[in-house]
This record gives structure tokens, sequence and C-alpha cells, in this order.
């Protein structure tokens, strides 16, 4: 065990895997999770953001959805349900995250705002900003979706270059049919 922890501690400084503390479970300290980090993924013949943004606007050009629609499919489809213990603005800040845009949130309660200190697509954005937000709007709501109990209200684009751009997204009650 003390091998494998020295290999995970050289991936963490590395910044090829992201360590995270699970949710406590019983006696004893709580487990460390793993996984990859998110702008590790193109250098080992993952598809990095910009392969997966080009795929997803030549699939827009071939069913003719809108950028909005065609993130919230995908966002549905690619949705990973994070451990039962998250609350649904952990979830999506977890979807966020291995999406690349180095989420935080601010806020409580039933507002929350999400502001996303990374824009994994910055360069397409400063091309065509209303397609590439739309996608990512649609990313967001499509996850939010999956997730339940959250919804996506609006998406407040800033300058790609600085990001920081807000999802603001409001706690829902899933019985309640509004």
């Amino acid at each position: 065990h003390n091998a494998i922890r020295q290999h995970l501690a050289k991936l963490v400084s590395a910044d090829l895997v992201e360590e995270s503390v699970a949710a406590p479970n019983g006696r004893g300290r709580p487990r460390l999770q793993y996984s990859l980090a998110p702008g590790a993924e193109s250098r080992w013949g993952v598809t990095g953001p910009y392969e997966r943004l080009s795929m997803w606007l030549a699939e827009a050009l071939a069913t003719k959805e809108t950028p909005v629609d065609l993130g919230r499919r995908i966002g549905r489809d690619e949705y990973r349900a994070g451990s039962g213990a998250n609350t649904p603005v952990e979830n999506l800040v977890a979807q966020m995250s291995r999406q690349g845009f180095e989420p935080t949130v601010n806020g409580s309660g039933d507002v929350v705002d999400i502001v996303l200190g990374e824009c994994p697509f910055a360069s397409a954005v400063l091309v065509s900003p209303d397609t590439v937000c739309g996608v990512h709007l649609g990313l967001a709501e499509g996850a939010a979706e999956a997730i339940g109990g959250i919804e996506v209200e609006s998406l407040s684009p800033r300058d790609p270059r600085t990001a920081n751009c807000v999802l603001r997204c409001r706690v829902v009650d899933d019985a309640d049919p509004s």
C-alpha cells in the first residue's frame, strides 16, 4: 500500500490525478479517492476539450440542433453520478470540474452561483461566443437535469481568457412540478 500511495502522490503533484476525500463512512479516517485531472486527458490519448468541442459542433451541423439543445443532450448523456452523499450542487460542481472548468461555489441556500475559474474552450469562445457558450450552457443544463434537484437559471459569460463565468443555479425539490 505504501508504494501505491507514493505513486499516487507523484501523479497528484504532476497534476495528472486529483485527490479528494470521500464522505465519512463508519469509523476511522475517510477514504481518499483519485480521478484523472481534467487537463491531463488529452496528454494521455483521451480526447481533450477542443477535440470534444469539434466533435460536438460537427454533430450539431449534422443534426441541426441549436448549440444549447446539443449541449443539453450531451450533458444528460455524459453525466457521471457522484457518490450518493453528494448534494445536487456538489454533483454539478464535480461534473463541471471533470470538464475542466475549475468551479467554485458562491452562496448557499436555494440559489447559488457556480463560478467557473477556467474556460477549457477559451480560444473557440473568442471566435464564436454565442455558439460555444451556448453549448456550455446546455452541458450544464443537461447535467443538472440528469442530477435532479438543481436547475441552471443562467450563464453569465465573461472574457474567456480570464474566465470566471457564472452559472446561476437553483436548488429545487424534485417532487415539485414547477
